[in-house]
C-alpha cells in the first residue's frame, strides 16, 4: 500500500558529523516517523536527547518507553540495545556518541542497573548547550567546556561524585588562566591545554573563573576577539581578513558572534563611521 491519507509518508531525516572535540566520536540529529533499530550495541556512550514523539527501546532485554523531553537517556557501550517508533508522528533526538575517555567502560553495570532515563533537568539542560556548541565548528573551546560539565553530571549519576565549589585558591588560578587566555586570545587555547598548564580539573577551573570574572572562560575568549576585531575593522581591515587574524575560525564565525556581541554584522560596523 502507498502513503495515502491513513498512512503518512515515512520521515527519516538525518544529520551526522564528527566534531574536533575530544571524547565525542560522533554527533547525530534524526527524526524518524517509522524506523526500527535492531538490536545491536556500540563501542560508545549513546547519550540521548528526545525532542519531540515517543520512542521504545529495549537495554539488555528490558523495555523501557522514552516519552518525555525532559529526560535524558543514556546507553552504555557493549550493552545490546534496540528502538523504534511508537506511532505515526514518530520522534525527533539528538545523540552525542561518548568515548571511553569520557565514562570509563566499567561504568556500563552501573548504568544499566540505574536504568537509562534519567529524570535530570539539569544534566538535559547541559546536553542540550553541549549541542548547540556542537552545530559550530569554530565552538571548540566552548562545546569542551560544555562536555566537562555534562560528564560531571553523569559521573555523579553513576559514582555518586560530590562537586567541590571552588576554595581559596580559586582567585588565583582564575588570574593565572585569564593570563593564559590573553597570551592565546588570537592563536587559540585548548581547555585539556589550560587544565594541563594550570593543573586543574576542567570544571572546577572554569567555576573559578566564572566566580571571578562573572563569565565562563570561552565567553570571556570570544569578547576579547571581539574587542580585536573592532579595532582592526575600524582601522580599515576586511571582515574575511579580520575573521583569521583575531581566532574566529571563518567570516561567518566572526559575523555571528560580532553580531550577537554588537547587533549589527562587521561589515556595517566597519563602514557605519565613513
Amino acid at each position: 500500500m502507498g502513503d495515502g491519507p491513513d498512512h503518512p509518508p515515512h520521515v527519516h531525516e538525518v544529520d551526522a558529523w564528527r566534531p574536533g572535540v575530544a571524547g565525542i566520536s560522533e554527533v547525530l540529529h534524526a527524526h524518524f516517523t517509522d524506523h526500527a533499530y535492531p538490536v545491536h550495541t556500540h563501542e560508545t556512550w549513546d547519550l540521548m536527547l528526545l525532542d519531540d514523539g515517543a520512542v521504545d527501546f529495549a537495554l539488555d532485554r528490558r523495555r523501557h518507553d522514552a516519552t518525555d523531553a525532559s529526560r535524558v537517556v543514556l546507553l552504555p557501550p557493549g550493552v545490546p540495545h534496540d528502538g523504534r517508533t511508537v506511532n505515526a508522528l514518530g520522534f525527533r533526538k539528538r545523540v552525542v556518541y561518548l568515548t571511553t575517555d569520557i565514562l570509563p567502560a566499567r561504568l556500563a553495570g552501573p548504568a544499566v542497573d540505574r536504568g537509562p532515563i534519567l529524570g535530570d533537568v539539569a544534566l538535559r539542560r547541559r546536553v542540550h548547550r553541549l549541542h548547540t556548541a556542537l552545530r559550530h565548528e569554530g565552538d571548540a573551546f566552548e562545546a569542551q567546556s560544555r562536555l566537562a560539565f555534562v560528564r560531571e553530571r553523569l559521573l555523579a549519576h553513576l559514582e555518586g561524585r560530590r562537586v567541590r565549589p571552588p576554595g581559596r585558591e580559586g582567585d588565583r588560578l582564575a588570574a593565572r588562566l585569564r593570563e593564559l587566555l590573553d597570551a592565546h586570545t588570537t592563536d587559540g587555547l585548548t581547555l585539556e591545554q589550560a587544565t594541563a598548564v594550570l593543573h586543574a580539573h576542567p570544571t572546577h577551573l572554569i567555576r573559578a573563573f566564572s566566580r571571578a570574572y562573572g563569565l565562563p572562560p570561552h565567553a570571556y575568549l570570544t569578547g576579547r576577539r571581539i574587542d580585536l576585531a573592532r579595532r582592526l575593522l575600524l582601522s580599515g581591515a576586511r571582515p574575511v581578513d579580520v575573521a583569521p587574524a583575531v581566532g574566529f575560525y571563518d567570516q561567518s564565525h566572526l559575523a555571528r558572534h560580532f553580531t550577537r556581541h554588537l547587533g549589527v554584522p562587521p561589515s556595517r560596523f566597519a563602514t557605519s563611521h565613513r
